[in-house]
């Protein structure tokens, strides 16, 4: 059971303010979620191969071969606007 000083300790190394009613109701959640991995970790396991995920999806690497560079005047020539070889965009504020 994490009680209500835990969650308060917790709240501190993570600079947030909490009040005790919040400190109370945090820790019933987190000691609801404990148990709920105290139920996960009493699955039996045995003989069942660890994976990374759940897919059996690969991943295909290509070859790392050196292609042709853009200059800066490529990359910008396609720019609706542009200040010498920069983007201009609007202001967004």
């Amino acid at each position: 059971m994490i009680d209500q000083k835990t969650v308060q300790h917790i709240a501190t190394l993570a600079r947030l303010y909490v009040t005790e009613s919040e400190a109370q109701e945090y820790s019933r959640q987190l000691s609801k979620i404990l148990g709920y991995f105290e139920q996960i970790s009493q699955v039996n396991t045995q003989g069942v191969e660890p994976l990374v995920t759940p897919t059996e999806i690969e991943c295909f690497w290509r070859e790392d071969v050196v292609q042709k560079e853009l200059s800066a005047e490529e990359i910008v020539a396609n720019a609706p606007e542009k200040t010498g070889h920069l983007f201009t965009v609007p202001p967004v504020v």
